[in-house]
């Protein structure tokens, strides 16, 4: 097509409100649809920009999605319930936005329409911590969250004009802001609190800052022809840690930070794995955001941040 048309759904949310200024600073012409969950304002600094448009509506709605999938040269479904703790907590609409509107927009885009889909490594699901995950590597999701995201990834592969994107943990500041993330959870009660509490201290994950994951989708659609049905691993390639390595490295930034261990606490989501990022490596992708950044970034931020309602659930 190269008509420079994306849709984005979910585009206010945490990764989308960072994307979409990206994309509009290459040129594209943007379209976000977005039911606004979370009462963001994350896109009122766009609103001047003559080639954004903003949907209000649902990618439940079939009827919408027909009208806004057509004449896109590019799909980026973002609109997800994000989490193992909020799919957890409505579990029919995970099931209906995960993985069935995926389908929908499968079924109804136009032939040469391309899609790039952000899926998760959780999909890897419990491993020792030690055995790194290529892409080659079984998917073996123990969530409600990283099953949908694994079961549309597949179907996305399948019809082809797809690349689907494994991503890492992320971290670093959004309009949009989330809390609840692991890097800005433990740098925000280390800034506030001055103590961390770390349970299964030893389970490893890979993190990725937010704008080197929305830099990787303008890769992807500036080489779609060569990386296309594919799935790639996303994530720092030096930032495979620990919890404990985690919270130490932001005790370099937090010298009276306080760190003691529970052995009560479990987490339920389970991730312990070190993630190969090799396959994206080749590609020529570089990053360009490391998590010691990250967290000067997030430290910066919290003296400015008053409202602590920024989580997904």
């Amino acid at each position: 097509m190269g008509n420079k048309k994306v849709l984005v759904t979910g585009g206010a949310g945490y990764l989308g409100s960072v994307l979409v200024e990206y994309l509009l600073e290459a040129g594209y012409e943007v379209t976000v649809v977005d039911n606004l969950m979370y009462n963001t304002n994350s896109l009122f600094h766009l609103c001047h920009h003559k080639k954004f448009r903003f949907v209000y509506g649902d990618v439940r709605n079939k009827e919408l999605m027909k009208k806004l999938v057509k004449d896109q040269e590019f799909i980026i479904p973002l609109a997800a319930i994000v989490g193992a703790p909020a799919c957890d907590k409505n579990p029919d609409v995970t099931e209906a936005v995960n993985f069935q509107a995926i389908k929908d927009i499968i079924e109804m885009r136009s032939s040469g329409q391309k899609i790039i889909y952000p899926t998760t490594n959780s999909g890897y699901g419990t491993k020792s911590g030690e055995i790194e995950c290529t892409e080659e590597s079984p998917l073996e999701p123990i969530s409600l969250y990283g099953t949908t995201k694994v079961r549309a990834e597949r179907l996305l592969l399948e019809s082809g004009d797809a690349i689907t994107l494994r991503l890492a943990t992320l971290f670093g500041f959004s309009l949009r802001m989330r809390l609840d993330l692991l890097v800005n959870d433990f740098t925000y009660k280390a800034f506030k609190d001055r103590y961390l509490v770390l349970f299964e201290k030893k389970f490893k994950r890979n993190f990725l800052h937010v704008r080197d994951a929305a830099r990787c989708f303008l890769h992807c659609m500036e080489h779609f022809d060569t990386m296309k049905n594919e799935a790639y691993n996303v994530g720092h390639p030096d930032e495979n840690l620990s919890k404990e390595e985690l919270a130490l490295r932001i005790k370099r930034f937090v010298p009276d930070l306080f760190i003691t261990e529970s052995e009560f606490n479990k987490d339920p989501d389970k991730r312990d794995y070190v993630i190969s990022n090799e396959k994206i490596l080749k590609t020529g992708f570089t990053f360009a955001f490391p998590l010691d950044d990250g967290i000067v970034e997030l430290l910066k931020g919290y003296q400015i941040l008053r409202d602590n309602q920024f989580k997904n659930i």
